[in-house]
This record gives C-alpha cells, structure tokens and sequence, in this order.
C-alpha cells in the first residue's frame, strides 16, 4: 500500500429489487426481507424459471424528463437514476469537481435487450425500414455510461467494462486504478442491468442455470450454501460508487464511507460458463486484491461472495476463501445477499460493494436468508437467515463471471 494514492467512497446510489434508494435497500439487507416475486415483466408461462428480482415502483420521472425516459432502454434509465443519487450523494451536485477530471465507468453484462427483443419483432413482422432510429442507441452496452456522462457533465474517460457477472467489479477496480494513476480526480463507477425478459430467461434456463424448484415460493427461491440450492435468480438493477482520490475528497471537506483498498482480477482459462472446480482463478483475484489492500487474511472481518445459489459456484468459492484465508476462514463471516436481492448479473459486484460499505459504517454483517439445509461442502459461517451487529473493519466483495471472469474488491474503515 505504501506511496499508493488513496481511494475514498464518499457517493451511493441504488435502484435493487430490494429498494430504489440506499437507505430502503439497507434497510431491507438488514431485515431479511427478499425482493424476489413472480415475474411480471413478461408472461412467464413459457419459461421454467417463472420468478425474479424486479424493479418495483421506479418512476424514471425523478430523475429524467419523458422525452429523455424514451431515448434510453431500461437499464440506462436505471443508471443515471443511480448515478444522480450517488452525484447528490457525494455533495457535487453543485459542483465541488472539475469535469475534464471526472470519469465515468460503468459495468454492463448485456445492454438493452428489450430494446433489442422489440426490434427483432418489428424486423421479421413489418421489415427492417420500419426499424425506430434509436435502436442502435438504445441498445448497446456503454450508453448508459455515454448518458451518465451527458447527465452529470464528465468530461474526462468515459468507459464501459463488459466481463459478465464480474463487470461492474471490474469496473469499480479499473476506477480506483484510474485514479491512483493521476488520471481523474473523481470517477462515477459502478453498474447497471436490466435483463428480465423471455429472450434472457429462455437463453438461462436453457442452460439449466436458474432456480425452477421454487416457482411458487419466490422468496424461498434463492437459497445460497443450502444443500437445497438449484439454480440463480435473474435479477435487475443499478449500483455506483462516487470515488475520490483522498486529496480531492479532503480539499472538499467530503463526508467518507469507506476506502476503496484493493482490487484484483483473474482469468479461469477453463470453461465457458463452469467454474473452475480447483478454484485457482478465484484465489488468485482475492490474493491479488489484498495484496492491493495492504490487508492480511486476518485483517478480513466480512466477505461479500458471489453465491449465486449454484452448485457449483457456492462449493468452489467457500473452497476458494478456505484456501485463502486458511483457519481464519473459519472466524470471518461470509454471507450472500443475492438471496434477498437475486443476481443482478452485471450490476451484482457493485450493488454488493455498496452492501460491503453500508456493512462497514454500520458494523452489521447482511444474512443469507432461506439458509435451512446445511451443505458440507459449504462449511463456513454464511450468517444464516439474520444478521449480526458487530465491527467490521474490511470486507472483500468476489464477482465470478461465465468466461472465468474473476474480479475482488477489498473495502476497508477509514
């Protein structure tokens, strides 16, 4: 860590199936409470998986104007709105930064496929010159993070990370690189997903990778580390981070949630979509992002894991966080609060580094609710179904992506 510049979260902003602020989220992280239900964004008669983790109640009318609303798909609309609430958040919203010094870098699995499924249809029923002039706009990864931009006024690197579930990990680690290597003076980072469509669910259940077992108790269905655990939950949603270097966010006087420490990123090389059951790439990132962090395997009080609710992703991470942090493994806690919130694929890492954060401030360690059968192969303390008041001082938070994405945030107290 020595001569390294520091990275400060002094902004968040939310938009979860759990709440549409951070305050609402964290409050329902702290309750148990699941934002899971049956799918109403589409029919799902024609799909296994018939249950989801949507957005309730969004009125994009906060934060954009109607014409605005129309010219971007739903999981851009959930990125600004994310990204002004963090901006006021942070105390910039009447300036306090130059904007040729503010980035933007946003993850994004999959971009606006409602916008592309809508297209699809006009094409193959009324021809390609019927097709709206905003399709291409609409639909591509990075134009959330182009509209962030546009909405907020930064000027400087404007970036989209695409590493499926690990992208907006990535993207708050390549913010906080960005910034020690003098390149912004504040970087608007995080995620945003909006992939609760047939086309998405279909394409995952074929796959067999979504949870079908409990299409009628929707809040039971996403059950991380239980031995009952069958399959994710497609989730949407939006998380960013205000990031500072620590001389800007002093200069300001900002208020500070935590300090963004340590990053690290790997490669499986092994499979599309499995995870690599030795785990190497997993260890490595979360070796990598403490080393970054100045952190021991001690000095780790909380990991957020990727827990998917998988078989195969749940057995590999706690193998993974064994081999890292040896006995203490066995004293940290590790819960998975994609069981309350689903997995928001490209969003997930940053809506769960904001967790790790809130977790931090607060000294509160997020249960992993629907915890009921436990697994041998999954033996660690994952806060069964409440949550635990008490100190933590750093937190890691692991993001495992099909392709054998792995990124690591380590967060600590400032």
């Amino acid at each position: 860590m020595s001569g390294k510049t520091r990275v400060f979260i002094t902004g968040l902003g939310v938009i979860s199936p759990v709440g549409n602020t951070v305050g609402e989220m964290w409050g329902n992280i702290r309750s148990g409470v699941s934002g899971i239900g049956r799918t109403t964004r589409f029919d799902p008669s024609r799909v296994d998986s018939k249950v989801s983790g949507e957005i309730k109640n969004f009125d994009v009318s906060k934060y954009v104007d109607a014409k605005e609303a129309r010219r971007m798909a739903l999981f851009t609309q959930y990125g600004v709105a994310a990204a002004k609430q963090a901006w006021q958040d942070a105390g910039l919203a009447e300036g306090g930064a130059d904007p040729e010094r503010v980035a933007v870098m946003i993850g994004n699995g999959i971009g606006g496929k409602e916008v592309d499924e809508e297209g699809y249809r006009i094409l193959f029923d009324r021809g390609p010159g019927r097709l709206s002039p905003m399709l291409i706009p609409k639909l591509i990864a990075n134009e959330a993070a182009g509209n962030i931009s546009i909405a907020l006024n930064a000027k400087g690197a404007v970036h989209t990370v695409v590493t499926a579930c690990a992208s907006s990990t990535d993207a708050l680690g390549i913010a906080l690189d960005m910034i020690r290597a003098g390149r912004a003076d504040v970087v608007i980072a995080g995620g945003t997903e909006a992939t609760v469509t047939e086309y998405c669910v279909g394409g995952f259940c074929s796959m067999k990778a979504l949870s079908t077992k409990s299409n009628d108790m929707p809040e039971k269905a996403c059950r991380p580390f239980d031995a009952g655990r069958d399959g994710f939950i497609m989730a949407e949603g939006a998380a960013i981070m205000i990031l500072e270097s620590e001389a800007h966010a002093k200069a300001r006087n900002a208020r500070v949630y935590a300090e963004l420490a340590g990053y690290g990123a790997s490669g499986d090389a092994y499979h599309l979509t499995a995870p690599d059951p030795e785990a190497t790439g997993a260890i490595r990132a979360i070796t990598l992002a403490l080393k970054d962090a100045g952190l021991a395997p001690g000095d780790v009080d909380y990991v957020n894991a990727h827990g998917t609710s998988t078989l195969l992703n749940d057995a590999m991470e706690t193998k993974a966080v064994k081999a890292v942090f040896g006995e203490h493994a066995y004293k940290l806690k590790m819960s998975s609060t994609k069981s309350m919130t689903g997995h928001l694929l490209g969003a997930a890492g940053a809506l769960e580094a904001v967790i790790c954060t809130l977790a931090i401030r607060d000294g509160f360690y997020p249960p992993t609710i629907n915890y009921e059968s436990p697994d041998p192969a999954c033996d660690l303390n994952v806060v069964p179904n409440k949550g635990v008041e008490a100190p933590v001082r750093a937190a890691v938070s692991t993001s495992l992506g099909f392709g054998g994405h792995n990124g690591v945030l380590a967060i600590k107290a400032v």
